[in-house]
């Protein structure tokens, strides 16, 4: 039975989950039928299929000594290994029917996983009215970053096409001790990495001191979920796009920033000096070389222009700073903060997992992530997938994360609330249909 050390982000992940912010990913994924008999014969197929994903087979255990020559500092880690005892059936779960997806899956958000086993699940939530079927996928994230994510739950669907991923080049085996030879270069990058730790560092500090932030944002932890969804047209997107300049991620950007001044004037709560700290995640992944395991990712943190009454200038403030994240690079920043993970030894990452998960707080105030997917039809027993909705999970002291999907020439954004923090969610996800119509009209010749 072979191991693979988490990597540290991976890792980082893995610790700083608790009860109430558990830290897996979602998807909710919306099927078309014609038989109220399709998603019992969904949940076989699902079962079926994940007993050949070996991926899916893949559980997480500590590490409390050296998986192998050459891994002396894996002490107080955690590794992945084939479960020995896998059913799928402990984790595809065929539901009674509902009416209302995204409450079923709100309940379910909810739930940690079960870190014993492979942490991951698929609920299968069949319609009242037998025309279609729901699959809510959960994937933890130290199993599986967002492109990870997918490349699975794809795997359990019908074939399709998809470039297979190049295997990363064999490295020849280390042993316990560096070359010497090796030794200036070997310091030269630590010198080199502490510079950076300490860089990242200091623009952590710059980005949180003296900030105040909306209460809406802040939630005192309740364990709760509460996920609502909202789909646009991708056409209107790109028209939008082209009008103004930028890209396709300012203008999804920009749409939450109206959407939540909408929304925080509608309950009252008002959105006058309201700019909140945005952090966008940026993957590092090279998808010819990099390993399909373990995240790499960094971020962008920018500040929402939610006080801003003009859509146009919502949008010029977004681009503007999205384009000086990118020109500083994604190493550099407040938002890189994810890069610290690969200084933190594993048993660091073991005892101050807590302590970084509740000082996410300190750092910003709302995810607001992409989850790529892709552009052919996908479908599971030939029940044609026609809306999936990403969910991220929800850092702790926060009330709202956003993640957002392009699938079929529809932009598919997925809320995760705190349910009791924030009860008007289908509220929010109203806003922003509204915001995008508003921006639409505003950039009409």
């Amino acid at each position: 039975m072979t191991s693979d050390l988490l990597a540290p982000l991976d890792l980082a992940f893995w610790n700083i989950e608790s009860s109430q912010h558990p830290m897996h990913l979602g998807a909710l994924g919306v099927f078309a039928s014609h038989s109220p008999a399709a998603g019992a014969h969904a949940a076989d197929l699902l079962a079926a299929r994940a007993a050949g994903v070996p991926g899916l087979r893949m559980r997480i255990r500590d590490v409390w000594r050296p998986l192998a020559f050459g891994q002396p500092l894996a002490f107080g880690g955690a590794a992945r290994e084939p479960a020995p005892d896998f059913d799928p059936l402990d984790h595809v779960r065929l539901h009674a029917p509902t009416a209302d997806f995204h409450a079923a899956a709100g309940a379910l958000m909810q739930r940690p996983l079960e870190r014993g086993r492979p942490p991951w699940e698929a609920h299968v939530l069949p319609g009242v009215d037998g025309t279609s079927f729901a699959v809510f996928f959960k994937f933890h994230h130290a199993l599986a970053d967002g492109l990870r994510a997918l490349t699975l739950a794809a795997a359990v669907m019908d074939p399709m096409d998809m470039p297979e991923p190049r295997p990363r080049p064999q490295e020849p085996p280390r042993g316990l001790f560096p070359d010497v030879r090796k030794l200036p270069g070997l310091v030269r990058d630590a010198v080199s990495d502490v510079n950076r730790a300490l860089d990242i560092g200091a623009s952590v500090a710059r980005a949180t001191w003296g900030v105040r932030s909306s209460s809406a944002l802040v939630a005192v932890p309740t364990g709760t979920r509460r996920i609502a969804g909202v789909a646009i047209e991708l056409d209107e997107v790109h028209k939008i796009r082209k009008s103004v300049g930028g890209t396709v991620n300012d203008v999804l950007i920009a749409v939450v920033a109206g959407a939540l001044r909408r929304w925080l004037d509608e309950r009252g709560d008002g959105s006058e000096g309201v700019a909140p700290r945005a952090l966008i995640p940026v993957s590092k992944r090279r998808p010819r070389t990099a390993h399909p395991q373990g995240n790499r990712l960094s971020g962008y943190l920018i500040r929402l222009p939610v006080d801003d009454a003009d859509p146009l200038s919502r949008l010029e403030t977004v681009r503007a700073a999205m384009n000086r994240n990118k020109d500083a690079g994604p190493n550099r920043g407040a938002g890189a903060v994810a890069l610290l993970a690969d200084h933190v030894p594993p048993l660091g990452h073991r005892l101050g997992g807590p302590v970084v998960g509740a000082a996410a707080r300190l750092l910003f105030d709302i995810l607001v992530t992409s989850v790529p997917l892709p552009s052919l039809g996908l479908k599971l027993g030939g029940c044609p997938l026609t809306e999936v909705y990403p969910l991220a999970p929800l850092a702790a002291g926060q009330s709202l994360a956003v993640a957002v999907s392009t699938y079929r020439g529809r932009v598919h954004y997925g809320l995760v609330a705190d349910a009791e923090a924030v009860p008007d969610l289908d509220r929010l996800a109203k806003a922003v249909s509204v915001e995008m119509e508003e921006l639409a009209v505003a950039c009409a010749p």
